[in-house]
């Protein structure tokens, strides 16, 4: 029995200047999946897929058992979303937001609701026009995690939080994830948050999947030296991951397996990768 959140298969969709070919990615239940790459690496475009709100040019797309272009309305009650950019009409207030919403979601509870509203600070009474982009951001966390969802798929939704908020928020995801039934994929520019809390990372560049695995996997697998230009040619090119130049010599990020013995090996967190997997000098 498949066990996944979410599996993509062969998924293809091309435009005229971008594409995304043959993507495959698996989300395993009761964990938290962070999706990380530059802009227009395809993030945003890979969660709209999976939304089915673009239509896919080939393979499958599989979100909590269904068919995402032909089942995902039979199971939008236990799938909570936050895009970059709410789509909250702006003369609403919070308090109106909640009658509405009961009438979407089966499952909303409204205690739940206003328990998010109080935690993460977010006026009942000012309409949604009036809210910051990091208060927007936490009425659309409050809304996705209200009607007892299984998957929370969010991009960017610490998007204009500060620390202090954004810390609140990554352990209302850990919560959330306590229960084995319930994922996240998450897509951030904010690296570090997702060193806290994912599970698994996937790498996204130009429309490739670069790179998917358990977190703890990735950083005992990988090491980074510091040698010389001479030392860098003396290695074998093809086990070089990446590359970059400092005021200090050249630092090589390599699969700890592939490093000569007698080197100096420094360990890497997930920013260190996802550098030196997309900007060489």
């Amino acid at each position: 029995m498949n066990n996944n959140a979410i599996t993509i298969q062969k998924l293809s969709k091309y435009y005229k200047d971008f594409q995304i070919e043959n993507f495959n990615l698996e989300l395993p239940s009761g964990s938290i999946m962070g999706l990380i790459g530059e802009n227009g690496a395809g993030k945003t475009t890979l969660i709209k897929l999976i939304l089915n709100m673009i239509k896919k040019d080939n393979g499958t797309i599989t979100v909590l058992g269904k068919d995402s272009q032909k089942e995902l309305t039979s199971v939008k009650d236990d799938i909570g979303v936050v895009l970059d950019e709410p789509c909250i009409p702006e003369y609403l207030k919070a308090k109106e937001i909640n009658k509405i919403m009961k009438n979407i979601f089966t499952h909303w509870n409204e205690k739940t609701f206003l328990g998010y509203l109080q935690k993460l600070k977010v006026p009942e009474n000012k309409t949604f026009k009036e809210f910051s982009k990091g208060m927007k951001m936490k009425l659309g966390l409050a809304i996705a995690l209200s009607h007892n969802p299984k998957l929370l798929i969010l991009d960017e939704a610490t998007n204009g939080l500060d620390p202090v908020m954004r810390d609140e928020v990554n352990d209302i995801f850990m919560e959330f994830t306590r229960n084995a039934d319930h994922s996240i994929l998450v897509s951030s520019h904010i690296v570090s948050d997702l060193d806290k809390i994912c599970d698994y990372i996937a790498f996204m560049h130009n429309g490739e999947l670069m790179l998917c695995d358990e977190k703890d996997l990735l950083i005992e697998k990988y090491g980074v030296i510091n040698c010389t230009k001479d030392e860098l040619n003396r290695l074998d090119s093809s086990a070089i991951v990446g590359k970059k130049k400092t005021p200090y010599g050249i630092n090589v990020l390599m699969e700890r397996r592939n490093i000569p013995q007698g080197l100096k090996v420094s360990a890497v967190d997930v920013e260190d990768l996802f550098i030196f997997m997309v900007k060489e000098d």
